[in-house]
């Protein structure tokens, strides 16, 4: 059985909204990572005694809690403090962990104050933790059925103690670990996905979940160790079966990586044009490392006449069907192929919203192009959403376009 985890977010910050919990992010992966299992996320507010009663909480059914945050010399870093109350361990100032205060207190060109000091105060027992990177160090305790972790709560400090600490002590503990393996795909609909995959006998031991992010649809299976190998495959093809063509990738990079890395293992380049998703679909490219390889230049042409001047489209064409059109978005992709001298190029132009729509062209529609080698293709697609979720959701139908033609 999987040893069960939990973590605890410290902060007013945290609870309010004012700051995205990333820490918590971080830690589940590490946590799940090293064989264990995640079971609860807590965010608890600059209050003592809340805080004393979700370690309390989180102990007594989790082996494993890390709390990030609350380490800090001001009188709303409150963890030490909850800690004692929860388990009944008095606070006494450790002289070690003071020297690591003054040292960073010293480094920083300060001196060591009482607000400073407050920092070295460790419950009685704790394991003291070096934080290298900030002033507050971090602690350990252990009560009876389960190890807490006390990490600051600044997420430069809390990544590096974390990987300096706490994973080396979780890998120490040679826990078996589940296997997880991610379907992604792009063009299909989360509903659709899990219909598609509703016949598929799930083996005892495996647990299938469906995540659905802008542009893509992942399927994360998750195995426990006493899944043989061959069942976890096997239930693994069955899923790719099912979601056919869909399927950009197994445990694999987002879609712009798969279809960069094609291009570059083709040895072929790519340039773009964008009249409606205003160079999402360049950054997205120019997101995967060594995307130069592959990716020759891109243009935002919003105007009329920058699509004549840039990428050379037929004013008639412009004139006769306007700029949200099939025959536009054909000559934007293959202008600024020409203009490049690359194998392919790729064109988005539509009507992103909240307004410019009409009845013909509602607001979402959005017109592809591809052109390379052999010709070019086309693709009409309405998208539904706010203006930046249609750019985005744009920027992966066309990189679906020509993921279909590699």
């Amino acid at each position: 059985m999987t040893l069960p985890a939990e973590i605890v977010s410290q902060g007013d910050e945290v609870v309010t909204g004012l700051v995205a919990d990333t820490n918590a992010a971080f830690l589940a992966r590490l946590l799940e990572a090293a064989g264990l299992g995640v079971t609860r996320h807590v965010a608890v507010g600059d209050d003592r005694d809340a805080i004393a009663a979700a370690l309390g909480d989180a102990a007594s059914r989790a082996a494993h809690v890390v709390c990030s945050g609350g380490l800090g010399p001001t009188d709303d870093d409150l963890t030490a403090d909850a800690v004692a109350l929860a388990f009944g361990l008095p606070l006494e100032e450790r002289p070690e962990a003071l020297a690591q205060v003054e040292a960073r207190y010293a480094a920083f060109g300060r001196p060591v104050g009482p607000s400073g000091r407050r920092q070295a105060r460790l419950p009685q027992g704790a394991l003291l933790l070096e934080n290298r990177s900030g002033t507050a160090p971090g602690f350990r305790v252990d009560v009876p059925g389960s190890v807490l972790w006390f990490l600051p709560g600044v997420p430069r400090e809390m990544e590096q103690m974390a990987r300096e600490h706490l994973e080396p002590a979780l890998a120490a503990l040679g826990l078996p670990r589940d296997r997880i393996h991610v379907v992604r795909c792009v063009g299909i609909g989360e509903g659709v996905v899990q219909e598609r995959m509703r016949d598929l006998r799930i083996p005892p031991g495996v647990r299938v979940g469906w995540r659905a992010a802008i542009a893509e649809v992942q399927v994360r299976v998750r195995a426990a160790p006493a899944v043989p190998d061959d069942v976890h495959t096997a239930y693994l093809g069955d899923v790719a079966a099912a979601l056919g063509d869909r399927v950009f990738g197994v445990d694999s990079g987002p879609l712009e990586e798969v279809v960069g890395h094609r291009l570059r293992d083709r040895g072929e380049t790519l340039a773009t044009a964008e009249s409606c998703t205003a160079g999402r679909l360049a950054a997205a490219i120019t997101r995967v490392p060594g995307a130069s390889e592959w990716f020759l230049e891109g243009a935002v042409v919003y105007a009329n006449e920058a699509k004549v001047r840039t990428c050379g489209v037929p004013p008639a064409a412009l004139a006769a069907h306007g700029a949200v059109s099939e025959p536009v978005a054909r000559a934007l992709a293959e202008g600024i192929r020409a203009r490049a001298g690359s194998t392919w190029g790729l064109a988005t132009t539509g009507i992103a919203g909240p307004t410019g729509g009409t009845p013909d062209k509602p607001v979402g529609t959005v017109h592809l192009a591809l052109a390379g080698p052999r010709g070019t293709n086309h693709r009409r697609i309405h998208l539904v959403g706010a203006r930046e979720p249609v750019m985005d959701r744009a920027v992966g139908a066309a990189l679906d376009l020509l993921r279909g033609a590699l």
